[in-house]
């Protein structure tokens, strides 16, 4: 992925950039689905620099998830169609921050809407390839298949002004 077209940045790799002091570290948090099962831990925060903020938490995937056998996201050399296997390394996904809650006490990440199932579901990355439009657009549409987005419409910034994006508040 060419520098122009990224949009997303690991904060540790941002020399200007840290977590606002009123805010939780939550790397190396455990991730709950909706049922508490454990779906793996914060790996990583993601930002987009534009928006000065983090969007997305970077999940490394629990062996549980990844032993149900679901599909990884793979942008083949091609640059057309996308092969899904299942390659050592590629055991990432990305949650955006307005999905999550924070058991700050137990230092658990929450997610009260996506289940341990659609988690199974979700297409995995590697995180040594960065994510791309095209991979948010694809775990959105498997995070919400009742939210059509079409990728041509949110090449932007803009993408983030959806409130699945906006820092969620619920502490418990």
């Amino acid at each position: 992925m060419s520098e122009n077209n990224k949009n997303l940045y690991y904060l540790d790799d941002l020399s200007k950039y840290k977590v606002a002091s009123d805010d939780s570290d939550v790397r190396g948090w455990e991730v709950k689905d909706t049922d508490n099962r454990t779906i793996g831990k914060v790996d990583g925060l993601l930002a987009n620099k534009e928006k000065k903020r983090v969007v997305y938490l970077d999940i490394e995937v629990d062996e549980s998830l990844i032993e149900e056998g679901h599909e990884v996201y793979n942008e083949s050399s091609g640059g057309g169609a996308h092969e899904f296997v299942n390659k050592e390394g590629e055991n990432h996904l990305i949650i955006p921050i307005g999905m999550v809650n924070l058991d700050e006490e137990n230092k658990k990440v929450l997610t009260n809407e996506i289940n341990h199932s659609t988690f199974a579901k979700t297409k995995r990355f590697s995180k040594d390839e960065g994510v791309d439009r095209k991979y948010e657009i694809t775990v959105f549409g498997q995070y919400f298949p009742e939210k059509s987005i079409d990728e041509s419409h949110h090449q932007g910034d803009e993408f983030y002004n959806r409130q699945e994006f906006q820092k969620s508040n619920n502490k418990n």
